[in-house]
């Protein structure tokens, strides 16, 4: 008997069905898909470990961008191989509970990149604003509670979704209209009554993602306050210098949601396949981008990666002039 109503609460699976309109295409998208998650993938490695080794790299700024670049593994990872596995192999089929724990660690870690981004602003500024207390308010304890407080914050959040999702039944068949497994699309197939998910769903995209906008918009308001206080243009560059990589990847992040929700609700009447394209392109911007930014804008990053392919050049002509000796 139990084994009947779980059949009828929910099925056993969902089918993806990808990019409405577009699935003649679907191997060609694959391709800067597939770019953008290996750029995703050895960039945020690289910088990861390049702040593991390198013990001067052991600073709140570079902290909170380590705790950055494993957030966006984790996101693009979430979705991008179940999803190239849909376009490479049409494998559309996804478990009823993998979707769910996708849709979950979609949600959460995206609520965790909006924490942390909150908090380097909050770094940039106690650098900028406060600079004498910098080094004694921002200690590797209080790192630690931040980054702690994003987990805890991101999983009490979502956690209630999957919960809610498992007890609806799915009367409107189980075919999903995107690539991957989210919230709103979920709850489209569900029968019976579906407000707290829109209105929960809704709050907490606005709610938090509001809360923490409008604080970095105060962080910085604060900090360009400071700096335009400075007495010399030099200063004034080398203050704003600092917060470039930051605002590159605020903007990495937000404009690509902002366009998103924009569409989403002012461009109903479009194709299925625009608003799911601008889905995607938030989901893997960030992540792409990020290490990027990071490397190209802060000297300290480039020099260590600079060094690393230098060290592997030298490793790789020594190999070279001993494999010579030794024919020789």
């Amino acid at each position: 008997m139990s084994i009947m109503n779980s059949t009828i609460l929910h099925p056993t699976s969902f089918l993806l069905l990808g990019i409405p309109g577009l699935e003649h295409l679907h191997i060609w998208i694959s391709i800067p898909f597939c770019s953008a998650y290996t750029l995703a993938l050895l960039g945020n490695c690289t910088l990861l470990f390049i702040i593991r080794v390198d013990a001067t790299l052991h600073e709140p700024m570079y902290l909170f961008l380590a705790m950055l670049s494993a957030i966006d593994l984790v996101l693009s990872s979430s979705t991008l191989p179940k999803m190239l596995a849909l376009f490479w192999h049409g494998d559309h089929e996804i478990n009823f509970h993998a979707c769910l724990t996708q849709m979950f660690f979609l949600h959460s870690f995206s609520i965790m990149e909006s924490a942390i981004l909150l908090a380097m602003a909050f770094d940039r500024y106690m650098a900028i604003c406060e600079p004498l207390h910098y080094a004694t308010v921002l200690t590797q304890q209080l790192i630690a509670r931040i980054g702690m407080a994003a987990v805890v914050r991101a999983v009490a959040l979502m956690t209630p979704l999957p919960f809610l999702l498992r007890h609806f039944s799915y009367c409107r068949g189980r075919v999903i209209t995107h690539c991957y497994c989210e919230h709103m699309a979920v709850v489209k197939l569900a029968c019976g009554n579906t407000w707290f998910n829109n209105i929960y769903g809704i709050a907490v995209a606005l709610g938090i993602g509001g809360m923490d906008l409008f604080f970095v918009a105060l962080s910085y308001a604060l900090i360009l306050r400071a700096v335009l206080k400075l007495a010399s243009r030099e200063a004034r560059y080398k203050a704003f210098g600092t917060c470039v990589s930051h605002v590159g990847a605020i903007l990495a992040f937000y404009t690509p949601a902002v366009l998103s929700s924009f569409l989403h609700r002012m461009a109903r009447h479009a194709a299925p396949h625009v608003h799911i394209l601008a889905a995607n392109f938030y989901l893997l911007f960030p992540p792409m981008v990020n290490p990027i930014i990071y490397g190209i804008k802060t000297k300290q990053i480039r020099d260590r990666v600079l060094g690393l392919f230098q060290r592997k050049n030298i490793w790789g002509k020594r190999a070279g002039q001993k494999q010579l000796s030794l024919e020789n």
